[in-house]
């Protein structure tokens, strides 16, 4: 008597990017396979290309709004908040001839605030520190400068620099010497 093969061979785990591609399959025939659903397929398709069309045609400032409907020719956009709304409503006409450029229908835009889509966060600036040896270099060069009055702005705009940096650097020590701040 023969007994099954209980081996099984060793099949690596998918990586996530063959997940995804799997679960959007999944969605897709999701809607493919569900009548009611799938009259939905190419209002959404329409959508995303037109939300495309809308964020390549917006400064970058924008990315934060989308589009919420487009019926009868009007475009409906939402904004995270009251003055990014005044700022793209600035913006419409000159979005609304680009739209048409493309090919897109739209007789007017209208846009409403929805608050609870914040915009993301602005990066945080980088700040640049001078190294000690570019802070003596930078004082070397203000003592060499003559006193004449063509170079007295430079000389007093790098004992400035200079000034600034011993300041920042005396606070950041201050903060590091306290133990409870």
């Amino acid at each position: 008597m023969k007994y099954p093969s209980t081996f099984t061979p060793y099949r690596p785990a998918p990586t996530s990017a063959q997940r995804m591609a799997k679960s959007t399959k999944g969605a897709a025939d999701f809607l493919r396979s569900n009548s009611t659903m799938a009259a939905l397929l190419p209002a959404l398709a329409r959508m995303g290309t037109l939300q495309q069309s809308v964020a390549a045609n917006l400064p970058a400032m924008f990315a934060a709004c989308q589009i919420l409907q487009f019926e009868a020719g009007v475009l409906v956009m939402s904004a995270p908040n009251a003055a990014l709304a005044a700022r793209l409503k600035q913006q419409t006409p000159r979005l609304q001839d680009r739209l048409l450029k493309d090919g897109w229908q739209v007789n007017s835009i209208r846009i409403k605030v929805q608050v609870g889509r914040m915009a993301p966060p602005p990066p945080p600036k980088r700040v640049l520190e001078l190294t000690d040896n570019a802070l003596s270099s930078f004082a070397e060069l203000s003592s060499t400068l003559a006193s004449d009055p063509r170079s007295q702005g430079l000389k007093e705009a790098i004992d400035a620099m200079i000034r600034r940096r011993q300041t920042r650097a005396a606070t950041q020590q201050g903060k590091e010497d306290t133990p409870f701040s």
